[in-house]
Formats: structure tokens, C-alpha cells, sequence
């Protein structure tokens, strides 16, 4: 499935219903239906910046859809290992961890593009993490974090094949 884009520079390129866009300068995400944003949330993106070679542990760039969801109904802090959870349920007041952990809901992407359709194959993901306290500026091993409740939140607003453009660039929409 290949999805033109069009001129990055301009909304008349925003797909029909909802679709969301990563902005990696601004380390935000923003639910769009259309052209209208109808929520946002920060973001941690890769610490090592945007790529899309395998094992670059960078965020793959360009658009991009949800091909799984995974964790519906598993509870705030759920950690997860392989998608599967493990049995660990992380709180805020647990001991700091300075890895990211895989927690709440997993948001599984898949590149449509040529340059990223390695994207599944890496296991990017949308999902939350025990280090809420570095959502806002980049961190990650190429996954694009967030708080978990955020997450919780993000993952009501998609379905599967759900569309996500991930730009380096600041907010064209």
C-alpha cells in the first residue's frame, strides 16, 4: 500500500478522516481529522534522531500506518516484552529505571514508503514509558514515546491502518 503524498508544504496533502503527524523538531504528535487537529501530546522521538536504516535505533521518517494495537484493556503502566505483557505494572513512584520501558499500549507501525517500509521489521512503536519525566525532547531507540495516560488517549483516537506522517521539520498543519 503506497500513499502519495503530495507537497509536504501545504494541508491540500492531508489524507480524509483521521491520521496523525509526528513532528520531530517540535517532539509533539497531533490527531488530525483532515486538516484540523483535534489533540496533540509531546513526544520523546530517538535519542540518535531520525533514519530509517535497520538497527539505526533513529525514527523512521515519512508516512507510515498502524498495522497492530496492541494492549486494550491491560491496565496504566503495563509493561510489555515481545507485545506480550510480562506481568509488571510500573507506577510513578517506582524506582527510577533509566531505560524506556514498553509500557501501556503499543501502537505497532509499518512504513509505506520505499525508503522506510523496514519500519515493522524494526519494531517502531507509539507507546508509553517509565520516563515520562523526558517526554518533550528526544530519548528513545527510535520509537516515539509518551506519558502514559497520553498513550491511553492516542490509542481510543486510531484503528488499524490508521496513517502517520513522521517529519523532521516543525508543524505544517
Amino acid at each position: 500500500m503506497h500513499f502519495e503524498l503530495g507537497d509536504r508544504s501545504t494541508p491540500s496533502s492531508a489524507p480524509e478522516g483521521i491520521w496523525l503527524h509526528v513532528s520531530v523538531w517540535e517532539q509533539k504528535v497531533r490527531v488530525l481529522r483532515g486538516k484540523e487537529p483535534v489533540w496533540e501530546a509531546p513526544v520523546s522521538t530517538a535519542l540518535l534522531g531520525c533514519g530509517e536504516e535497520p538497527e539505526s535505533h533513529q525514527t523512521p521518517r515519512g508516512w507510515h500506518f498502524v498495522c497492530e494495537k496492541i494492549g486494550e484493556g491491560f491496565p496504566l503502566g503495563t509493561e510489555f516484552r515481545g507485545r506480550r505483557p510480562t506481568g509488571f505494572l510500573w507506577t510513578p513512584d517506582a524506582p527510577f529505571f533509566e531505560q524506556s520501558l514498553i509500557l501501556t499500549r503499543i501502537l505497532w507501525l509499518a512504513g509505506m514508503e520505499p525508503h522506510n517500509l523496514t519500519t515493522r521489521e524494526r519494531f517502531v512503536y507509539f507507546h508509553g514509558t517509565n520516563r515520562e519525566d523526558a517526554i518533550g525532547k528526544p530519548m528513545s531507540k527510535g520509537c516515539i514515546c509518551l506519558r502514559n495516560e497520553e498513550m491511553v488517549e492516542l490509542f481510543e483516537h486510531v484503528s488499524v491502518g490508521t496513517r502517520v506522517l513522521i517529519e523532521e521539520g516543525g508543524n505544517r498543519w
